[in-house]
């Protein structure tokens, strides 16, 4: 899938990149990397750093959050298109929950390096994705 066409037409089915010219989405293809995890896999951990965003290109996982007393729940299912890691990379905070690949799962990843230098060079690009990220927040806060 290497080709940045192909993750331009992932990144246009994103919620996170919705509001995006065509040259926007086309810069921000070109600084993602592909990842793969085998179904089990631990793609993030609780409480360590967030360096990279996720977005699911095939596949699916699970969004799990251990409790202290060492049980866990599932926050949320990601599937194609579906996205993760953005609040431990905007932040540079520490994982909130674990992601676990529940199928073999291909990801497009970017650093945080990456999308920080992204949104600090293009000021109509950082208010789209924070706009679109608040929504989000709005959403996942509507179902607590």
């Amino acid at each position: 899938m290497a080709e940045i066409e192909s993750i331009v037409k992932v990144l246009e089915r994103t919620q996170l990149f919705r509001g995006l010219k065509r040259r926007q989405l086309e810069g921000v293809a070109g600084r993602f990397v592909e990842r793969d995890y085998a179904e089990g896999e631990t793609v993030v951990a609780q409480g360590q750093g967030g360096e990279g965003f996720f977005i699911v290109v095939t596949g699916s996982a699970d969004a799990i959050y251990k409790r202290a007393d060492g049980t866990g729940v599932t926050l949320n299912s990601f599937g194609p298109g579906d996205f993760f890691g953005e609040l431990a990379v905007l932040t540079d905070a520490l994982r909130t929950a674990s992601v676990v690949a529940t199928s073999p799962l291909h990801c497009i990843v970017l650093t945080r390096w990456d999308l920080m230098g992204l949104l600090r060079a293009d000021a109509d690009m950082a208010i789209a994705v924070l706009q679109q990220l608040a929504s989000r927040f709005n959403q996942t806060l509507a179902r607590m």
